[in-house]
This record gives structure tokens, C-alpha cells and sequence, in this order.
């Protein structure tokens, strides 16, 4: 009894943590003062990987590797992995990890694999350690809709802090991602609190997309052996017979982070919380946005391996050649169209779903076709319906758009260095990739004013030549076609345009840049 009254008055109140993120001059550290931190996630690339999440995970680990902190990153092993060659090799004194639930027990061990291009100057390589539960984690994909899903992800949340345990590491910060990873932040205060290592470990969880909150029936609490402490759950939820991993974690992690300042004001309203936003605002003063980063060995024109052709902002030459060979393997004409100027190229590299606006496109994408001012090379899948019209496209416009429909690494690294302009007008978007990567390939990004789009693109400003992008604000027709008339007319003006290309090119979006913000965050987070 006593201790559920315990339980009960830790619910309510919300851990530790400041009103704002300082500056490392501010807070005092030794920059050479290491951290050691746990980064746990479903995906990390190149293991596994459905979207930005997993590149966000590994570039952020190979960062902080080489920066001197001690990382280790923890991952699922996904049957994929099993046959894939990536040279899995046991931990022995990390076997026979049991994870007993009421009804069920799993025993799991421990595998590692170095993650690739991770070699500090030491020499020093960055493992991925992987959660090895064949019952659980051979399903043939990464998620699954089966009955057993909660204990899926809830064994990836205990079997890594049994590891982190068993071998005596005091992590100082676990950086937990999503949803999956939400119920390590609510163990560490009730079932590992003893947990001798982690007794001062630090949970960060990190919130890659509100869309996926990992919501269950409430009866789950019982099938996870966490009765005792039901009241630590929140309750209104339960109240409507259901729990969620994603809240639970933002109820407990001592500090919360999203992919961009914006997205992390957006979140806490109505329109982007999707049902969190209370919970959000009730915990903003340790919310924090820190946006996604680049990963400069895969991604600089001037030593891009899969581009025909590199070049650098000094030498742009080798670009106008990357824009010939991706019109050439696409079969479409180089020519401007009747009575028409150089058409411009504009690229789509995207998951083909709703939350990136593509409704928006069919009311005013005919008209520049026809018109000639344009060409399109589009690359993605997703839903029917999107697939379904940008085949219909390619097909009333032959030689002026290109579809590829699935995902192709190579062809990626072509469209963000030889097209002109790349579309992103997102309903919302937490941060995006794509339009940091065309800044980097002197792609003149144009985007919608929302999350991390918002912080990484400046709206050209013709008075100024400052800005390094077009960016339009109304999730409307009208409002992205009067945006992209105001790119042809800068298009119009190559010099303006050679301007706007340079600009974007001279920002820093590296990982190693934007990663010092995570260790500034880590930092308060151990001082608080």
C-alpha cells in the first residue's frame, strides 16, 4: 500500500529540469568533458530504416562518437539482419537476459555490429548493440499490428536498461526516440529505479513525428506486470481504456526534444499535438527543438560518389552536368517548350502520402507542363492514390516528367544535384531532410511554412539577395502556385538565382554542428 501511495504522488509531479537551454559558456563545462549517453531507437541506419528517424539516430551517435563521448546505441535484431552481412557478433557475458511478464517470459541476448563510417581518429569504431529476441523480433518487417506488439517494444525498453545494468555502465543521459522507446523514461521511475548504474541516469525522449503515439488497449497494463503502479498511467486515458507509449514517455522523461523549433511550439496546440498537446504544454519548459543535421560524408556534391558529376559552390560547372544526365536517364527533353524560356527543373524526392501536401498539387502543375516552364522528376511511394497521379502525369506529359515509384539511393543523390528546385509543401513537417540536402547541392528549396521547414528555409528577398529559398504559408492551391510563379521569376534572373544558389550552399546544417546543441541539453540535463 505504501508504495502505490508513493507511485501515486510521483505522478504527479513532473522531474527535474530548467526553464531554458543555455549556452555551454553559460552552464561552464569543459567542452573535453565526456558523457557518456545510450541512444535506443526501432531503426537506426544502415541495420534498419523506414524513413528519417533511422539516419537521425546513427548521424547523431557518429557524431557524439567523435567527439570523445563514450555512445552506445541500442537496436532491435530484426530477423533482416540475421542474412544481411553485417557481421553480427555475440556478447557473451550480455547472454540469457530474461524479461518475465505475467503470462509470458523471454530470454534475450546481446549481438553487436560496427556502425559503418563511425572510426574516430583513434581508430575507435561505434557498435550497435542489438536486443536479440528471435520470438518477438523475427516478424519479416520492423512493425507489425499482432496482438503482441506492447511487448515488442516494451522488451526493447527493459532489455536494454537489463543490459545497461548488468554490465555496470552509469549512462548519464538514455536518449530515448519515439514512442518505442517511450516506456524506458517510466521504467526508470518504478521498476529499474533500483537499478544501481542508472540511479542518477537522465532520460531525453525525442519526438520524431505526433502521428505515431503507440496507443494500446488499457488492458495491456496487467499483460506488462505493471498493476502495482497503474496509478502512474495517465488517467483520463485509462479512464477511456487506453495507454500510450508516447505519452507515458513525455509524463516521465526529464526532458523532452522535437526535430525543430517550431514543430515544438506547433506541438503544443491543437492542430499538431494530435491529443498530447496539454501534456506538452504542461511540460514546455523542458521542451526543447533542436533540428535535424546532415550527414556531410554521405551527402557533399564535391565528393558525392553515386552523382555523374561533382562540383562546389566554387565550380558550379560539374552541376549543370548532374542536370543533364538526370534528364537524359529520364527521357526528358532539354529543349524549353513553345515560345518558352529554359524550363525550370523541379525534383520530389518524399514518402507520396497526405502529410506532404501533394493534394495541393494537381490544380496548378498542368498549367506549367503545358505552358513548358517547367520539367519534373518525382521519386517515392506511399499511398495508391498519390502514386496512382504522378503516373498519370508523367503519362499526359511525356518527356516532361519522370516517375520512379519506390526508393532508390543513387537516383536520391541525382535529383538533389541536378535539379533546380525541390518541392516540399508539407501540410506539416517536423523537420524534413530534403531541404537541407538541396541547400548543400545548390537546390533552391521551395516549402511551406511549417516545422523544421520553417527553420531552415529563408524566403529570398529580391531588395536584399539574402535568403536562400521560397516559402509560402497557406496550406492552399493558390498560395503554392503564386510561390512558385515567384520562382520562375527569379528563375528568370540567373544571376539572382546564381545568388540564391550560393546562399544556400554557404549554410552549415552538419551533423557536427547541430549535435552540439544535444550535448549542450545533456549537459543541463546531468547539472539539474
Amino acid at each position: 500500500m505504501g508504495q502505490r501511495a508513493e507511485f501515486r504522488e510521483m505522478a504527479i509531479s513532473f522531474p527535474r529540469g530548467g526553464s531554458e537551454l543555455p549556452s555551454r559558456s553559460s552552464l561552464g563545462f569543459a567542452p573535453i568533458a565526456a558523457l557518456k549517453i545510450a541512444l535506443v531507437a526501432s531503426e537506426t541506419a544502415p541495420f534498419a530504416k523506414t524513413g528519417g528517424l533511422a539516419d537521425v539516430v546513427a548521424s547523431l551517435a557518429r557524431a557524439l562518437h567523435r567527439q570523445g563521448h563514450e555512445v552506445r546505441v541500442f537496436l532491435p535484431l530484426y530477423e533482416s539482419l540475421r542474412g544481411d552481412g553485417h557481421d553480427l557478433t555475440p556478447v557473451e557475458e550480455l547472454r540469457d537476459i530474461r524479461i518475465d511478464y505475467p503470462d509470458r517470459s523471454f530470454t534475450c541476448c546481446v549481438s553487436k555490429a560496427a556502425l559503418p563510417n563511425s572510426d574516430r581518429e583513434d581508430g575507435t569504431v561505434l557498435d550497435v548493440e542489438f536486443i536479440d529476441c528471435p520470438e518477438l523480433f523475427d516478424r519479416g518487417g520492423y512493425y507489425t499490428s499482432d496482438p503482441d506488439e506492447h511487448l515488442r517494444w516494451s522488451t526493447l525498453c527493459r532489455g536494454t536498461l537489463d543490459v545497461l545494468g548488468r554490465s555496470g555502465w552509469s549512462a548519464d543521459v538514455v536518449h530515448c526516440n519515439d514512442y518505442h522507446t517511450g516506456l524506458i523514461p517510466f521504467y526508470l521511475r518504478t521498476t529499474h529505479r533500483d537499478v544501481e548504474p542508472l540511479a542518477e541516469t537522465r532520460t531525453l525522449l525525442s519526438i520524431h513525428n505526433m502521428s505515431f503515439q503507440g496507443t494500446f488497449g488499457a488492458d495491456i497494463i496487467d499483460e506488462l506486470g505493471l498493476t502495482d503502479v497503474r496509478g502512474m498511467f495517465h488517467q483520463g486515458h485509462l479512464a477511456q481504456g487506453r495507454v500510450g507509449f508516447l505519452e507515458t514517455g513525455i509524463l516521465y522523461a526529464s526532458w523532452l526534444a522535437t526535430v525543430s523549433e517550431t514543430y515544438a511550439t506547433e506541438i503544443q496546440e491543437a492542430e499538431f499535438g494530435m491529443g498530447l498537446e496539454p501534456l506538452l504544454k504542461a511540460r514546455s519548459d523542458q521542451l526543447v527543438g533542436i533540428a535535424n543535421g546532415v550527414d556531410v560524408d554521405e551527402w557533399s556534391p564535391d565528393r558525392d560518389a553515386l552523382i555523374p558529376h561533382r562540383f562546389s559552390a566554387a565550380d558550379l560547372t560539374g552541376k549543370a552536368d548532374c542536370r543533364k544526365a538526370l534528364l537524359d536517364r529520364f527521357g526528358i527533353a532539354q529543349e524549353p517548350g513553345p515560345g518558352s524560356t529554359d524550363p525550370m527543373v523541379v525534383g520530389i524526392v518524399s514518402r507520396l502520402t497526405a502529410q506532404k501536401g501533394f493534394e495541393l498539387l494537381p490544380d496548378i502543375l498542368p498549367a506549367y507542363l503545358e505552358q513548358g516552364r517547367i520539367r519534373l522528376v518525382v521519386l517515392g511511394s506511399g499511398e495508391e492514390r498519390y502514386e496512382r497521379y504522378f503516373q498519370s502525369l508523367r503519362d499526359s506529359y511525356p518527356g516532361s516528367v519522370g516517375v520512379y515509384l519506390g526508393f532508390h539511393e543513387e537516383l536520391a543523390h541525382w535529383i538533389e544535384a541536378g535539379v533546380d528546385l525541390f518541392l516540399m509543401p508539407s501540410r506539416f513537417e517536423p523537420c524534413g531532410l530534403n531541404q537541407m540536402l538541396s541547400l548543400r547541392y545548390g537546390t533552391v528549396p521551395l516549402v511551406r511554412h511549417t516545422g523544421g521547414l520553417a527553420d531552415t528555409v529563408e524566403p529570398w528577398d529580391v531588395d536584399t539577395s539574402s535568403g536562400t529559398g521560397f516559402v509560402f504559408h497557406d496550406f492552399t492551391a493558390d498560395a503554392l502556385g503564386a510561390t512558385i510563379d515567384r520562382a520562375l521569376e527569379v528563375w528568370d534572373d540567373r544571376r539572382s538565382w546564381a545568388t540564391l544558389m550560393q546562399n544556400g550552399m554557404a549554410r552549415d546544417f552538419s551533423w557536427e554542428r547541430q549535435s552540439a546543441s544535444y550535448v549542450d541539453l545533456y549537459r543541463q540535463m546531468v547539472a539539474s
